[in-house]
């Protein structure tokens, strides 16, 4: 493997930036599903790859969410093309065997109930981060957000199944709206120590 070349690391990380504002060009279906195309190929502890994407592109679906969300995120949830809830499903385990087909049973170790969320929650938040990554390798822009109420966007999205909200993400073709300068990060000696 190489590394990547400036250009690449720009749009993935050091000129990425929230987006606020949208263009209202749609994403296209096969656009979508090449997102999840690359996505599903991020590493999670033994492959459970507990999330699940519920990808808003509707009038209507969309309203559904932004009137379950905080502050000024259903404006940000009306205007962008696609908002993406990542749940997670804490039924992940029975897939384990198709998963993770070098270990049968795998899916015992996940019998406490609390010990399985964690894992969900986990899991779920990492292949969020790698939906981020792959929406900005696919030239589109992001827009995070965890200003929502959780139980009632699992009550309005997901109810009758095992999957819980965890976070949300608009993802289109940003503007410059409401782009705030980019805020400072820690340095490595301020957030990481070499052992």
């Amino acid at each position: 493997m190489s590394k990547l070349d400036a250009a690449a690391l720009a749009q993935l990380y050091t000129e990425a930036r929230t987006r606020h504002g949208w263009q209202p060009e749609p994403i296209p279906e096969p656009v979508l599903r090449e997102l999840y195309d690359l996505v599903k190929f991020g590493p999670t502890a033994f492959n459970s790859t507990p999330a699940r994407f519920l990808f808003l592109t509707s009038p209507e679906a969309k309203a559904r969410l932004a009137a379950l969300s905080s502050g000024s995120n259903g404006a940000k949830i009306l205007k962008a093309p696609v908002t993406i809830i990542v749940g997670y499903d804490l039924d992940f385990p029975e897939t384990l065997d198709t998963l993770f087909p070098n270990l049968p049973g795998a899916k015992n170790w996940f019998a406490d109930p609390a010990a399985k969320e964690v894992a969900a929650l986990r899991n779920s938040s990492l292949q969020g981060g790698y939906l981020i990554l792959a929406a900005r390798a696919l030239g589109l822009d992001t827009g995070p957000m965890s200003g929502f109420d959780n139980a009632g966007v699992d009550a309005e999205f997901f109810a009758g199944t095992s999957i819980k909200s965890n976070f949300i993400v608009s993802i289109g073709y940003g503007t410059d709206e409401k782009l705030f300068p980019r805020n400072p990060r820690l340095d490595f000696d301020a957030a990481a120590k070499i052992l």
